[in-house]
């Protein structure tokens, strides 16, 4: 299993970096990316100290992790400036907090994040079949979320994605300790979903993929 959106105390996750990582681990996780809440004000507090404990624990926690940052409730003409400047300051992994019907999200911030490249557009709500088309030419992947609320259109999403073929990740958004699903039960929320079996084992792979895509550019470092 990997996971490639959680969150610490550097945003609002419950969890300090090595608790989070050990949990994570415990749960079966291979490899995680933590991606706390960012904008202008705190990109730099983020990437720094999560990148900081990676660097300096990272081969002892028995789990790869990723250092990134979920772009959230940030205007839209800015996001692809801050996700260029998150790549430049270190992020492995950049999300960005999509359109949930959830949340107060601005319109025009799927574009944005799609449109700026981003790794993963994280639970991107009513996302319209234009954007996910784009997703899949930019080889954007669109979250399918365990996270309660935001899943309320894990099958929009998924249909969209099977229509246009954009690749799918499947993500806890976790900021608890119980948000670390097992296998089982994100297997179970991909399936309710709407996603085949063979789908589902594409959603996973395709996290595999990005993970393996950080690791071979030497983003680690």
């Amino acid at each position: 299993m990997i996971d490639l959106h959680t969150h610490t105390t550097f945003s609002d996750g419950e969890l300090i970096p090595s608790e989070l990582a050990r949990r994570a681990a415990k749960a079966g996780y291979r490899a995680m990316a933590m991606t706390d809440h960012a904008d202008f004000s705190n990109l730099d507090l983020i990437l720094t100290n999560i990148g900081r404990f990676v660097a300096e624990t990272g081969a002892f926690l028995g789990v790869t992790v990723l250092c990134g940052v979920e772009i959230t409730h940030v205007p839209p003409p800015l996001i692809p400036h801050l996700a260029e400047l998150a790549r430049e300051r270190g992020a492995h992994i950049v999300v960005v907090h999509g359109e949930t019907i959830v949340e107060p999200v601005e319109a025009g911030t799927n574009l944005a994040a799609i449109e700026a490249g981003v790794d993963i557009l994280a639970h991107p709500g009513l996302i319209t079949p234009e954007e996910a088309e784009l997703a899949a030419e930019r080889g954007v992947a669109l979250e399918i979320t365990t996270r309660k609320g935001h899943s309320l259109t894990n099958g929009h999403v998924a249909a969209l994605a099977r229509r246009f073929g954009a690749k799918l990740v499947i993500d806890n958004d976790a900021h608890a300790p119980d948000d670390l699903v097992s296998q089982e039960r994100r297997k179970k929320i991909a399936l309710g979903a709407g996603l085949t079996h063979e789908e589902y084992l594409q959603a996973e792979a395709n996290s595999r993929d990005i993970v393996s895509r950080v690791l071979g550019a030497g983003r680690m470092g």
